[in-house]
């Protein structure tokens, strides 16, 4: 083989890992025209295998067919240039000719089962089973719509032999489950995937198409939770695959129909090609009527006007986008009906263009970009409201006799009716009522909301309740003590309101409600001074002048329980005293005086009250560690608090519960929590800071659930919106730090590596090194198990500085160690190089003392092996044999790790009987037949009290030692 030829051979293997998409289908281009200069046949076909190959993975499927003809002939020609693998490709490669010919509508339906009577011949004759053939047919009559076509060919296919040729059992059983869900049967698809997601079959496209295509099935089953984690995983699969764009669309389509659309834009965002690469018209179909079905959801939610993402060269709104992407994905379908003589294709379209969503909402766990505010929603079915402005006030009045938190909206509605109408029809009272409801809104600027209080007073006033007027005075007067930049005036204020309410309760021109409310507010305005306290001595007089008020407040409404509306004030003065006790650091003391407070509230049939002081009984008892009375306080918040809750202290309490529950092992509960934490402070404002946090809790808890494919899609998608200067670097380093733990488990050393080493990076500069030893050996190995030979060394040699550093003499030991076998794996000079490592890890153990003999122990066993992995060839008879000498020396490393074993304890059983296998290996292959068997013989006797089948090790170590007993009996062969 010429030295071009060869170049060309490499070169097509390393084109085969790169990404897939037109840059690696040029460069096979290229190397097939290089091929076809060198005159090498057989080149030849293997540059047109590749080229077939990453055509059929990629956007341009419609290439395959000349090269394949092309190939077809080179075999009837000349079958000579094709070795055995080649001849596997080809007839391999007529399977994906055939059914990518389905996806074409320019090509007749006679040449498509021309073909595949062509594929059944050849097959025959070169003596292979008709189950891919059977296999194919079934494709052709499921897309032509002939179902009773498709059920003969589906039993056909199952009854037919595997073979070399039948597709994977992954990809057999996508189809198989493909089939079920065409008849309706989704639980019976769901079954037939269940090895393929459970990871029992895989290859390089699955499960990465069984789980999109997995996902309506399981909403339709009843299953979310499962979509939910399928969609994670399987999304994080299919993104960086170029020919995976059926799939995609899948994905898409399951956030259109779970009231995620907007995570479904970004989606579509993500591959704008994908709405022009028509390399497979069949898939760009399929593509366009789920982003026709989006592009809907968004219209009929009021999102039209949105502007999205397509084709290039046009500005789109969704409204613009649903009537482009319906009418190519129905132009499409024509075309392939005009071909088949049939309209089944445009009724499977239009059966998905008609879909409507299955769930509202399905919580993912990742952030999408909140869609704008709709701009012409249509109206929602509710009732209609109350237009009559008697009715309003009548509903007013209930509602705030009732104390509802709905009194401020329903007074708001009072003021809106009114302004249409004489404003003359309300009394002085009401409007006292409407300007008090409308100082309490939170989103009113503070001088406005100050100025409402004083308007209330007035017309409270005018009305003749002075009782009231006083209140909202007091109300005035907490509120600029919020407002306080330090001065401090607000309790100077506040107590001439107080005496005067006292006097006219007195006077019986006040209600015990009216005057408590007063009391309340001057407790407010000291508690507020109680924040601001800018040393220790102000902050004692604070806290101890808050006590004082509030037992005030208690001595005045204790009484008056009975006979008026004073339960939440004894609440809010309960209340205050667990805040002094809390201030104080008495927690039991403040969650005692906080359930008190919301029993206080449940009692008075005001659960909407008890709310505030039941989270804050749970939040001291998790701190507490009172995981029980944590957990029963933040259920009866969320209970109680209802949609009185916002959205952000809804988030928090769900955070909560799901900190508890993970705390307790709960931690499948725990997710669902965090999932519902995360969606509601992305219904909020809070969607950057407390969904943050909830998304970064949800991955570790993933991560801790064993779930990494959904923790590691949660954890790269929060990564981005978490920094230093906002979350802090703990934060960020936690959450690199698990990612790197995910995408190791999923077999990507290589992206875990770049993980742990920039988390190792914003370590290095803590006082506290431990977490940037750990992080930096976890990149180490990370770095070795990617093969990534001089960066593994890099991050190993810095791990073992740290180690040292923190006197970890034992981790310093194992990083010495492994680089013994990476400068092994280097080659020249790496035998002496592993040698001066291993030698040094020795002296390390030697220096360290008896506690470190283990290690010392097994730096003897992996120096023999670093001896015996260095040897080139078997060792000869011959006492000066090379190869006879280390064999030797490793052995005497071996004598010597099975003795320190035996000085370290019993508890290192295990590790020395293996020392003993290995001698047993070295003594077979330097011809002491009868030494091997003894030591082999000493590992079963080591093992003889432990029965078969009870300990993996025991029966480990059993069978290899017969493999060795077998070895020496047979007296050449392999090594087991």
């Amino acid at each position: 083989m010429s030295a071009d030829a060869a170049m060309v051979r490499q070169a097509l293997r390393d084109n085969q890992e790169e990404p897939e998409g037109p840059a690696r289908n040029a460069r096979a281009e290229r190397l097939l025209a290089e091929a076809e200069q060198s005159g090498d046949a057989a080149l030849l076909v293997e540059a047109l295998v590749h080229q077939l190959q990453v055509y059929n993975y990629s956007s341009e499927k419609d290439k395959m067919f000349v090269p394949f003809a092309r190939l077809l002939r080179v075999w009837d020609e000349r079958p000579g240039d094709f070795d055995q693998v080649m001849t596997h490709h080809l007839f391999w490669m007529f399977k994906w000719v055939s059914s990518s010919m389905i996806d074409q509508p320019h090509i007749p339906l006679a040449s498509i089962e021309k073909w595949q009577g062509e594929m059944a011949h050849r097959y025959r004759l070169a003596g292979h089973s008709e189950r891919a053939v059977r296999q194919g047919e079934l494709e052709i009559a499921r897309h032509l719509g002939d179902l009773e076509r498709a059920g003969r060919a589906y039993t056909a296919w199952q009854a037919a032999d595997r073979d070399r040729m039948a597709n994977c059992h992954a990809c057999e059983l996508h189809e198989q489950g493909g089939w079920q869900v065409l008849r309706g049967l989704d639980e019976e698809a769901l079954n037939s995937w269940a090895p393929v997601l459970d990871g029992e079959h895989v290859c390089a496209h699955e499960p990465h198409a069984v789980l999109a295509a997995s996902l309506l099935p399981l909403l339709r089953t009843g299953r979310p939770e499962q979509a939910r984690a399928h969609h994670l995983r399987g999304y994080r699969m299919v993104r960086p695959m170029e020919s995976m764009r059926y799939s995609v669309a899948l994905h898409i389509e399951f956030c259109a129909l779970t009231g995620n659309e907007a995570r479904g834009l970004e989606i579509l965002a993500e591959r704008p090609a994908y709405f022009t690469d028509s390399g497979n018209p069949g898939s760009l179909m399929d593509f366009m009527a789920t982003a026709a079905v989006l592009m809907d959801r968004l219209t009929a939610l009021g999102h039209g006007g949105q502007s999205v993402p397509g084709p290039a060269g046009t500005d789109w709104t969704a409204a613009s986008l649903a009537v482009h992407a319906r009418t190519r994905a129905l132009a499409l379908a024509a075309r392939f009906d005009e071909r088949n003589g049939n309209t089944y294709v445009s009724e499977q379209v239009r059966e998905r263009l008609a879909r409507r969503p299955l769930l509202d909402r399905l919580p993912l766990g990742v952030r999408a970009v909140r869609l704008a505010a709709p701009t012409g929603a249509p109206a929602a079915s509710a009732p209609e409201p109350l237009r009559d402005l008697a009715g309003l006030l009548a509903e007013a009045h209930r509602l705030s006799d009732a104390q509802h938190p709905d009194a401020g909206d329903a007074w708001r509605a009072v003021a809106e009716r009114a302004g249409d109408a004489d404003a003359d029809v309300l009394t002085a009272h009401d409007r006292a009522n409407v300007a008090d409801h409308r100082a309490m809104d939170p989103s009113l600027p503070p001088a406005e909301a100050a100025e409402s209080f004083r308007t209330a007073a007035r017309l409270y006033e005018e009305a003749g309740d002075r009782g009231e007027a006083v209140a909202a005075s007091a109300r005035r007067v907490f509120l600029r003590s919020v407002q306080d930049d330090g001065a401090g005036t607000a309790p100077a204020e506040i107590a001439p309101l107080v005496d005067l309410a006292l006097a006219l309760h007195a006077e019986g021109a006040a209600t015990g409600r009216q005057v408590s409310g007063v009391l309340v507010c001057r407790a407010r305005v000291l508690q507020q001074r109680m924040f601001r306290a800018a040393d220790e001595e102000s902050t004692e007089a604070a806290v101890a002048a808050l006590g004082q008020a509030a037992h005030e407040v208690l001595a005045f409404a204790e009484p008056l329980r009975a006979r008026e509306k004073v339960a939440t004030r004894i609440s809010e003065a309960l209340g205050f005293l667990a805040d002094v006790a809390a201030y104080g650091g008495d927690g039991p003391a403040a969650a005692e005086l906080y359930a008190r407070a919301a029993a206080e509230a449940n009692e008075a049939e005001l659960p909407w009250y008890a709310a505030e002081y039941e989270a804050r009984t749970a939040r001291i008892a998790a701190q507490l560690d009172d995981h029980g009375r944590a957990e029963r306080a933040a259920r009866a918040a969320l209970e109680h608090g209802g949609t009185s809750l916002s959205g952000p202290g809804r988030a928090r309490l769900h955070l909560l519960l799901a900190e508890v529950l993970g705390a307790t092992g709960r931690l499948a509960e725990a997710t669902e929590h965090t999932l519902d934490a995360a969606h509601w402070a992305d219904e909020s404002d809070e969607s950057a800071t407390l969904g943050v946090h909830a998304r970064h809790q949800l991955g570790g808890l993933l991560l801790r659930l064993g779930r990494a494919a959904e923790a590691a899609a949660v954890l790269e998608a929060v990564l981005p919106d978490i920094t230093s200067e906002d979350h802090g670097e703990g934060m960020v380093v936690q959450t690199l730090w698990w990612l790197g733990d995910g995408l190791s488990t999923l077999g990507e050393p290589r992206a875990a590596a770049e993980h742990w080493l920039r988390a190792a990076d914003i370590a290095r500069g803590w006082p506290e090194q431990h977490d940037h030893a750990m992080l930096a050996n976890l990149a180490a190995q990370a770095l070795y198990r990617a093969e990534l030979n001089p960066e593994a060394e890099r991050a190993y040699e810095r791990a073992g500085e740290l180690w040292r550093a923190l006197d970890d003499i034992p981790s310093l030991v194992r990083t010495l160690r492994v680089r013994a076998w990476i400068a092994l794996r280097e080659g020249q000079p790496g035998p002496e190089a592993a040698r001066a490592l291993m030698a040094a890890a020795e002296r390390e153990c030697e220096a360290a003392g008896p506690q470190l003999l283990p290690e010392l122990a097994d730096t003897f066993r992996q120096t023999a092996e670093v001896i015996a992995n260095a040897c080139e060839g078997e060792p000869g008879e011959a006492a000066d044999d090379p190869a006879r000498r280390a064999y030797e020396e490793a052995l005497g490393y071996v004598e010597r790790a099975s003795a320190a074993f035996a000085e370290a304890g019993p508890d290192h059983l295990d590790p020395r009987t293996a020392a003993w296998l290995m001698a047993a290996w070295l003594e077979a292959d330097l011809g002491r037949a009868d030494a091997a068997r003894a030591r082999a013989a000493e590992v079963v006797a080591a093992y003889e009290a432990v029965p078969a089948g009870t300990d993996e090790t025991a029966d480990a170590r059993r069978s290899e030692a017969a493999s060795v007993r077998a070895y020496v009996d047979q007296g050449s062969g392999t090594k087991a």
